[in-house]
């Protein structure tokens, strides 16, 4: 027997996704964004892309409340980069770190190297199984890193998994 369960919520999932991106709540466009989404889910389980051992993380609460985190993790550096482009006084000293990654899982470390990158300032350069080298465009940055704060929030989420 197959099992439905994961095509039907990974398009519930991207229905939603579909849902808060586009803004429009009208018969016809709800219709055809649903279509839309179930005809990718087809496409996608046809040519057997979807895994169907992964569980759907996106949506679990602590997962959530990880993205509200880290969402204002990224506002904060946002206008920190900016301040430091648009006042030559304050200072821009770049340097390369090494960090630790304590994940347990692929999926872990690559959650936590992807969210290194997103936070402007800080880019993941290379990754050498639990060491990650970062490069960082201040000193507060790259300080911020080695602290572990970021590192310690993705474990504690993949331990929900």
């Amino acid at each position: 027997m197959i099992n439905l369960k994961h095509p039907f919520n990974l398009s519930l999932f991207l229905f939603a996704v579909w849902l808060l991106l586009s803004g429009h709540y009208t018969p016809l466009l709800l219709t055809l964004g649903l279509l839309s989404t179930l005809l990718v889910v087809f496409i996608a389980a046809r040519a057997e892309l979807i895994d169907h051992e992964m569980q759907l993380v996106l949506i679990k609460p602590g997962v959530l409340l990880y993205w509200v985190w880290l969402g204002g993790e990224i506002v904060k550096a946002n206008i920190d980069v900016c301040r430091r482009i648009l006042d030559p006084r304050l200072p821009i000293s770049p340097r390369m770190i090494r960090v630790r990654a304590t994940q347990k899982s692929e999926l872990g470390r690559v959650t936590y190297a992807n969210s290194i990158t997103l936070v402007p300032g800080t880019v993941t350069v290379s990754v050498e199984g639990d060491r990650f080298t970062v490069h960082a465009l201040t000193r507060e940055a790259a300080d911020d890193l080695e602290g572990g704060e970021l590192n310690r929030r993705v474990r504690d989420v993949e331990q929900r998994f």
